[in-house]
């Protein structure tokens, strides 16, 4: 039984940092200059950190439900 709950929390971990990778890479190309004033300060910083993680973990939570989900799947016939 916890070798299942060990193995669920590996891959939610590694789908979180994966996703929170994406994430930033991905809003490197959006123009945060445009909505704050010090684009370079460390407020800037901070909020470019938040807005990923925020980000990051919607995705994330959508793509391990929608594993999870379809792992139950075969249940479904038995």
């Amino acid at each position: 039984m916890f070798d299942g709950l060990g193995q669920q929390a590996v891959i939610h971990i590694v789908v979180n940092v994966f996703f929170i990778g994406v994430t930033w890479w991905a809003l490197q190309s959006f123009r945060f200059d445009l909505f704050v004033k010090e684009p370079k300060g460390p407020k800037a910083k901070v909020l470019m950190i938040i807005v990923t993680i925020a980000i990051a973990q919607l995705v994330s939570q959508f793509f391990l439900d929608y594993f999870y989900s379809s792992q139950m799947l075969r249940y479904l016939f038995e």
